[in-house]
């Protein structure tokens, strides 16, 4: 009887253990998604809101997803901005860059306050896929880097205008719609800027 007492306490460990690597193995966006799920109220009885209500005020997954894809990309044009102030050998590309860190740190901090407010968790860092593509960048260098960094730009941004776009249109937080139809111009500004530099060859 012992014998078995002390399997079920070595399996539930183990079990405690996988949980716990599974976890460590997570990146920063995933866990955020996770923990606004467990806010989540869209598909839940009203008992069960009512509940999370009770502890926590709850979350919209989908003004959630928004929040957390717009974090992420803002995060990561913060980072490469830093990384074209640094390596870029044009000064369109310097100066691009600045902007990047200007603009997206002003935005980021704004998304943050909106977030706090909501009781949305936001992730610390960019996701793994992006921080990969943001080390495959920084090992570049010269004229390389510049127009890949450039052609990253037209890229992403147009990947950001549609996010934005979408929370625009449909957002069911008035607040965070509010947020999408101020940055989408100055989404579209860098495109065009990015699109300009692209269209002059001039890395």
């Amino acid at each position: 009887m012992k014998k078995i007492s002390n399997l079920i306490i070595i399996g539930a460990l183990c079990i405690a253990q996988s949980c716990n690597d599974n976890d460590k193995n997570k990146d920063s966006v995933d866990k955020a998604n996770d923990a606004n799920d467990k806010k989540d109220t869209t598909s839940m009885t009203e008992k069960a809101k009512d509940t999370v209500a009770a502890t926590t005020m709850p979350v919209n997954e989908d003004v959630a997803e928004f929040a957390v894809k717009a974090a992420n990309a803002g995060m990561a044009e913060v980072q490469l901005g830093k990384l074209a102030e640094e390596k870029g050998t044009a000064k369109g590309v310097k100066d691009f860059g600045a902007m990047m860190v200007k603009d997206h740190t002003k935005a980021g901090d704004e998304l943050k306050r909106l977030a706090s407010s909501k009781n949305i968790t936001l992730p610390a860092t960019v996701s793994n896929d992006t921080q990969k593509h943001i080390d495959d960048l920084s090992k570049k260098t010269g004229k390389d880097f510049d127009k890949d960094y450039v052609n990253m730009m037209v890229s992403d941004h147009k990947d950001a205008i549609s996010l934005f776009e979408d929370a625009a249109k449909n957002s069911k937080d008035s607040t965070f719609k509010t947020f999408a139809v101020k940055t989408i111009p100055t989404l579209y500004k860098h495109l065009g800027a990015a699109k300009a530099i692209e269209k002059s060859g001039h890395y």
